[in-house]
């Protein structure tokens, strides 16, 4: 969600911190590759083809790069790592303490981290609303 408003290099970025978030717990879930894949779409063809798929060895470096970022980019790419845990049914504590790392790393008050949750259940809410929709 708004990953297209990041420059080339934050969507590289974001996409090497995602892909530690996925991996903290072991194996990525069916619904954590198939948004994965929708973020992908998202980010564009050839950030697609730049990125070798592989986690960096320094995800300190990638988490410094956003702590020295915009107040936008780092709601931006919180909300969607967010949207990432919040997508499927399964509360994951790695998970979780990784995104509290990243929001206390990106200074995202829980006032701010609560306004995001909530779009992210938004979503999630009109998906199943059209879902229903369509098939009556």
């Amino acid at each position: 969600m708004l990953l297209s408003l990041l420059t080339r290099k934050e969507k590289l970025k974001f996409l090497d911190l995602v892909m530690h978030m996925v991996a903290v717990d072991g194996e990525p879930t069916q619904i954590e590759e198939r948004l994965l894949n929708i973020m992908l779409a998202e980010v564009g063809d050839g950030i697609i083809k730049e990125y070798t798929f592989k986690l960096s060895k320094n995800l300190e470096e990638t988490v410094i790069y956003f702590k020295e970022s915009s107040p936008t980019v780092k709601h931006i790419v919180y909300l969607n790592l967010l949207k990432v845990t919040m997508m499927d049914d399964f509360y994951n504590t790695t998970e979780h303490i990784f995104l509290e790392d990243m929001r206390l790393e990106f200074s995202i008050s829980d006032f701010k981290k609560k306004q995001l949750m909530r779009l992210v259940y938004n979503e999630r809410d009109l998906r199943e609303r059209a879902k229903r929709v369509v098939s009556n």
